[in-house]
């Protein structure tokens, strides 16, 4: 009784999506209140608003029509499939009990529960008797188009992002969200992922099979590579930064470019109720803030976000051949291959990624837009800077790509000494494990799973271009894990042989990957000649 009345709050299964409540956008800055002074509350609700000291920075936006033609937009070239009429349509999503029941068994009884305080938990231990009542809610969810309004509450949390904190931009917002609507959501996302991966620009290396960060830097580096053996060349690489990218989704924007790609159109109405009129509010400690409604974004925190933001920047692509535009999820890297001095075409697709972005209602962070040069030619002539929203965009030296450190002359000595650290500090405690007399298998998966994941980190990228004294460096931390443990452990250089066999055989196996197309960086992977 408790679970029902959370998930109907009054209301019958068939009756939830009748109502339909005002579309009110989230206004910032509200004091937070005390649970204690929530009792005077004129509605007797719990209390909290999203108007608190962590404001989301939305835009006011009235969700409109998505837009026509305009100077801003992206040439139809850059659109892949505005020029394909919509197929007849698909068949709609269908819930069964059995998908549900496994869900709900295999949840990760670790993660915090929700604002409706249904634990994971709850749900696992109680699956044979839930999943039946809860198959029945999604598919009149799915059927009806409509969202319950319990299931669309979060409870936003400020997470540092650094160790200090300077101010209110150091603060991450994370939704806590229903784990039952975390459940449906991942039902969703399997139906979306099947419908509109062959139509995603095949530089999105984020939610999609047989896709890694390591493919996303390996192609980044294959790019600047292949171009700089040419004479006169150099590459020039902005890392582009958004600004709360997830919070500025329009839901009437997104609508329509699900619909472009072949999304049938109750599945888009079921997405668009999801991201409409949801319910937050901030919690900090023992307080919380008011409760209020917001129609734009989607929260960091839904399954959904990372896939719908993708789906929604799936337009933006370069329309150069010289220029290259890679996605993981809202990290965006421009790649300018530069020849003869000639940067028109990398500065106008910067000009084409800023109108884009206007039209899309995505906002541009210039001052944490970093920008790197590759260039071994001798004597290069000063280039002008790169300006982005009429601010100079910095120069870096080195920069964290996707979590491998690349430097400007492409060496690999930074990256590798920030390994060797953290898995260094990591040795702590597999010593400390030693210790209580573990036995040697135990200490061995304790090693793959905490260390040498450190070790290999990206190490297809970047291995082959190391030097001898940087592989040393952490091959020393191996040898000093194999004293702990007492037996023989695999070396850097098998590992990383492997790992690249491995790889170059799904790459391979796949003919929409656009590694697979390069047949000089398959050949890199399943040979070891280059060691």
């Amino acid at each position: 009784m408790i679970i029902m009345s959370c998930v109907y709050q009054g209301e019958s299964p068939l009756d939830f999506t009748e109502r339909e409540q005002g579309r009110t956008l989230f206004s910032p800055q509200a004091p937070l209140i005390s649970p204690d002074d929530q009792d005077g509350a004129a509605d007797g609700s719990h209390g909290v608003s999203v108007r608190s000291t962590f404001p989301y920075s939305e835009r006011q936006w009235n969700s409109p029509d998505p837009p026509q033609s305009s100077p801003h937009q992206l040439s139809p070239t850059q659109l892949h499939t505005s020029a394909t009429p919509h197929p007849p349509p698909l068949t709609p999503l269908t819930i069964k009990e059995e998908e549900v029941n496994r869900l709900f068994k295999r949840p990760n009884t670790r993660k915090a529960t929700g604002p409706d305080s249904v634990s994971s938990s709850l749900l696992k231990h109680c699956a044979n008797q839930l999943s039946p009542v809860f198959t029945d809610i999604f598919n009149t969810s799915l059927e009806t188009c409509h969202v319950p309004a319990c299931f669309k509450t979060s409870a936003i949390v400020p997470v540092p992002k650094k160790t200090k904190i300077r101010g209110l931009n150091d603060y991450r917002p994370v939704a806590l969200t229903s784990v039952v609507m975390k459940s449906f959501e991942r039902l969703v996302l399997s139906y979306l992922k099947d419908i509109t991966d062959p139509l995603l620009d095949p530089l999105q290396f984020t939610y999609r099979a047989n896709r890694s960060v390591d493919d996303a830097v390996n192609m980044a580096l294959h790019f600047i590579l292949q171009h700089l053996d040419s004479p006169g060349s150099y590459a020039r690489i902005l890392f582009v930064d958004f600004s709360s990218a997830f919070n500025t989704i329009i839901p009437a924007l997104l609508r329509d470019k699900l619909f472009q790609l072949n999304v049938p159109d109750s599945m888009c109405s079921w997405i668009t109720d999801f991201l409409t009129d949801r319910r937050q509010f901030v919690r900090l400690g023992t307080h919380v803030s008011d409760l209020q409604h917001i129609s734009t974004g989607s929260p960091q925190g839904c399954v959904l976000s990372p896939l719908l933001f993708s789906l929604y920047t799936n337009g933006c692509t370069s329309g150069h051949q010289s220029v290259k535009l890679l996605k993981f999820a809202d990290d965006t890297t421009l790649i300018g291959l530069i020849s003869d001095g000639n940067e028109s075409a990398y500065r106008g697709e910067i000009d084409r990624l800023v109108s884009w972005c206007s039209t899309n209602n995505l906002e541009l962070n210039s001052l944490k837009t970093v920008e790197m040069t590759v260039d071994f030619r001798k004597d290069p002539a000063p280039r002008p800077p790169v300006i982005l929203c009429d601010s100079p965009v910095s120069s870096a030296e080195s920069f964290c790509f996707l979590g491998t450190t690349i430097t400007k002359e492409l060496k690999w000595a930074q990256n590798i000494s920030s390994l060797t650290k953290k898995a260094q500090q990591r040795m702590y405690f597999l010593r400390q494990l030693k210790k209580f007399l573990l036995p040697v298998k135990m200490l061995v998966n304790f090693y793959t799973a905490i260390i040498e994941s450190v070790l290999t980190s990206s190490i297809t990228v970047w291995f082959a271009a190391a030097t001898a004294r940087d592989k040393a460096k952490l091959q020393r931390v191996i040898h000093s894990a194999e004293k702990v443990i007492g037996c023989s452990l695999p070396s850097l250089q098998e590992l990383y042989f492997s790992r690249s066999r491995r790889r170059a055989a799904k790459i391979a196996a796949d003919p929409s990957h656009p590694a697979e197309r390069n047949a000089p960086l398959l050949r890199l992977l399943c040979s070891a000649e280059h060691l």
